[in-house]
């Protein structure tokens, strides 16, 4: 490992990805005008590397080549080299790896691109080691190949970039039309297809959680009774925790499988993960009632307020899958240090439960797992009761994480990023709602105070990222959206009108900043933002929904909480343009899926009328809260305040009181309405009927 005494230009960001290479040989520029004029000053092609802080690859790319003093003198003589957070920066990362996909037909981190001065691209790829090796050129001989064609045949590069630009420009124009009519039952049959029976989840290794696909089959469910996407949903959530993908000792979920078992993870734990399953499992524990789901929801944000949640109330964005320099070691076990821990016969026990071995799962240790593990046997054998089975592993967990504690912990980082920490806020406000949990209310409401005060310019415009005192970038449209979304579960979870006020101001502020006015649709970037060499729109829901995915069903629900109607139309619009590129594979829009769902679906109105200090009002919220009821608009009018201003806001509430000093329940269903209900019994029958 070579590392330069002094730093590089990078050593003044706030990124973590950035300072990672603040000390590289590589003189590496951030992105910026400096760089590109740089470039047009010495007449040299860009050397663009996107990253992200967790990324394993990443990592491995750096100690190769961005540490080697080789490497760095090809870059620093022939090439103007820029450092780019996919993260802080997915305006950039978005555009650039549509280009690596176009060219190579896949895409990943780090993402390497070379470039003109003019930001044209006309060479892409992934992960390159230093010298040729698993089947890949190496970064060596590709930067010697170009430096070499830059002089001796330049525009033969030129035109790849003029045309890569061109089809990057032409790719945004989306194809527009109406959503088939069975676009819901075809989404479902497709995923059907391709589920695991054995294992759960869909397709073959690499497995990704992707939780939204699951959110959609929950709704499936829920319109069609179709039993078979709940059990592809409560089958994939029990595989998923089941396996090494689950963090079984200190709780929270890794990115991906590398298997189809999902035993063996990519160990890095990213936040949108982690709030989007813990969505799933809520939501699947509201419809089935079994209990595991609700514990592991429970678990998943114990990791999260622990692990991943600032002194100011922000949620960190990652944590590393390397420690110590290997990829895994913080989360693997040998026997022997189970037993050293636990003693000779709680360490045997947990060991034969969790599969920890001599030989091990994982380059000779063992991952944590549960696959194929039958607790109840597992009692009988022991003949021990079930409750003593869970009880005595629990104590047993508890001793191994306080061990693992004293461990070399991976690199976590710690910036907050807007788009992320609103799914972590909608995550904890729905556990709100089913756990009626204030420690999960009060999490998720500091959140959105973080964020309301360090994460906003003084003209009200959102920014993206803050990190050491320092809010950056504005803001794209996932940030707008996600929030909008944390704010819509949040004011459902406490009925506090400045939430929905907020959703409501930073959906104006998206439609202004982002809707295409000529075609339809958001935009990805702002047009205060820095304009690229396109401006392209994202619908595909990949990893995490896209912003126009989640931002239809925030305008679905502020429509029908609202009564404006114009929301609702750009929802309607935002499926018709998109319609041509949805149709050709729905489950890779899974979210959208819940738009199309929510527009079909007639909503079910709920209005509860009282005296917040009435005990029926509580125990009115407390049961439609808990319920799954993914298509209702459930709001709360206090008789004991004034009304009048919430009420030209929420036209829903006008003319519900409560009847005869009791609470009332007002609903209307299917587009016709009932009579006040005032008995709590009488409301769950009609809820669940």
């Amino acid at each position: 490992m070579q590392l330069t005494e002094k730093p590089n230009r990078l050593f003044n960001q706030k990124s973590p990805y950035l300072l990672q290479h603040a000390h590289n040989p590589v003189d590496w520029f951030p992105w910026g005008q400096e760089a590109f004029d740089k470039a047009k000053q010495e007449d040299k092609p860009i050397f663009l590397s996107i990253g992200y802080s967790t990324c394993h690859w990443c990592h491995v790319m750096e100690r190769e080549s961005f540490e080697s003093e080789d490497v760095a003198a090809i870059l620093n003589q022939h090439f103007v080299s820029i450092k780019v957070d996919r993260e802080e920066r997915p305006d950039i990362d978005h555009i650039y790896m549509n280009v690596c996909q176009a060219l190579t037909g896949s895409g990943g981190w780090p993402l390497t691109i070379i470039m003109t001065p003019e930001q044209k691209p006309f060479f892409a790829g992934t992960y390159f080691p230093k010298q040729a090796n698993y089947g890949r050129p190496g970064l060596i001989e590709i930067l010697e190949q170009i430096a070499e064609l830059w002089k001796s045949d330049r525009d033969r590069l030129l035109e790849i970039g003029e045309k890569l630009t061109s089809h990057l420009q032409q790719n945004v124009k989306s194809q527009p039309g109406d959503l088939p009519p069975d676009i819901l039952a075809t989404s479902y049959q497709m995923f059907q297809r391709s589920f695991d029976q054995t294992y759960g989840g869909f397709g073959s290794a690499p497995k990704f959680p992707t939780p939204h696909n699951l959110l959609f089959l929950l709704r499936y469910w829920d319109k069609t009774k179709q039993d078979k996407a709940l059990t592809m949903v409560a089958e994939t959530l029990d595989s998923m925790h089941r396996g090494g993908l689950y963090d079984h000792i200190g709780f929270g979920f890794s990115r991906y499988s590398t298997d189809k078992k999902w035993l063996v993870p990519h160990f890095e734990k990213m936040l949108y993960d982690n709030a989007l399953l813990a969505i799933a499992y809520l939501e699947t524990y509201q419809i089935t009632n079994n209990p595991r789901f609700g514990r592991i929801a429970k678990e998943i944000f114990n990791y999260v307020l622990r692990d991943m949640t600032s002194p100011e109330g922000g949620f960190y964005s990652a944590e590393d899958a390397d420690s110590e320099g290997e990829e895994g070691k913080f989360y693997v076990w040998q026997p022997e240090e189970i037993m050293d821990i636990l003693g000779p016969v709680d360490g045997e026990l947990f060991c034969r439960y969790y599969d920890i071995t001599p030989e091990g799962n994982f380059e000779g240790a063992s991952i944590p797992n549960l696959i194929g593990q039958d607790p109840l046997k597992f009692a009988e054998e022991l003949d021990i009761s079930l409750a003593e089975l869970v009880e005595g592993l629990e104590k047993c967990r508890q001793q191994l994480f306080l061990e693992r504690e004293n461990r070399i912990h991976p690199y976590k980082d710690d910036k907050i990023l807007t788009s992320w920490n609103g799914l972590m806020i909608a995550a904890l406000a729905k556990g709100a709602r089913v756990f009626q949990s204030d420690r999960y209310r009060e999490s998720a409401a500091l959140a959105v105070e973080f964020i309301w005060q360090k994460l906003r310019r003084e003209d009200g415009r959102l920014l993206a990222r803050y990190r050491e005192g320092d809010a950056a970038y504005p803001a794209y449209l996932e940030d707008y959206a996600f929030l909008a979304w944390g704010l819509l579960e949040l004011y459902e979870s406490t009925f506090e009108t400045r939430y929905l006020e907020h959703a409501l101001e930073l959906t104006q502020q998206m439609i202004e900043l982002f809707w295409d006015k000529e075609q339809g649709g958001f935009f990805f970037y702002g047009k205060d933002s820095e304009q690229l060499i396109s401006q392209p729109k994202e619908v595909y829901d990949g990893a995490i929904p896209s912003g126009n995915s989640v931002a239809a069903v925030n305008l679905l629900r502020l429509g029908r909480l609202t009564g404006n109607s114009s929301y609702e139309k750009l929802a309607k619009k935002i499926l018709t343009t998109f319609a041509g590129d949805v149709s050709h594979y729905p489950p890779g829009h899974s979210f959208l899926m819940m738009a199309a769902y929510l527009d079909k679906e007639p909503p079910l109105e709920i209005v509860l009328a009282g005296s917040k200090q009435d005990p029926l009002l509580k125990q009115m919220i407390s049961l439609l809260q808990q319920q799954f009821l993914p298509n209702a608009v459930l709001l709360v009018k206090d008789d004991d305040v004034d009304n009048t201003q919430l009420e030209t806001v929420l036209p829903l509430l006008q003319g519900k009181t409560s009847v005869a000093g009791k609470a009332a329940a007002y609903i209307c269903k299917n587009f016709a309405c009932q009579p006040p209900i005032s008995d709590l019994a009488e409301l769950k029958k009609v809820i669940t009927a």
